[in-house]
């Protein structure tokens, strides 16, 4: 395995936990209070997309650069 294989995985790996956060923040509906202000839930919905995204093309292209 080269290090290109490996910092795709990492990166995968990385965009995967911070999507997990972002689901577990919709789900227990957690809430985020900055200033006294309450931070809504809609920007975990898009980040939880995009953040998957990231972490399934991270992975796809570790397992194509190793053939």
């Amino acid at each position: 395995m080269n290090s290109r294989i490996i910092g795709l995985r990492v990166a995968g790996s990385i965009f995967g936990i911070i999507c997990i956060a972002q689901l577990v923040r919709l789900l227990t509906g957690f809430q985020i209070l900055i200033a006294g202000y309450e931070l809504p839930s809609w920007p975990n919905k898009v980040a939880f997309v995009i953040l998957g995204g990231l972490c399934i093309w991270m992975w796809k292209l570790s397992y194509a650069g190793s053939e």
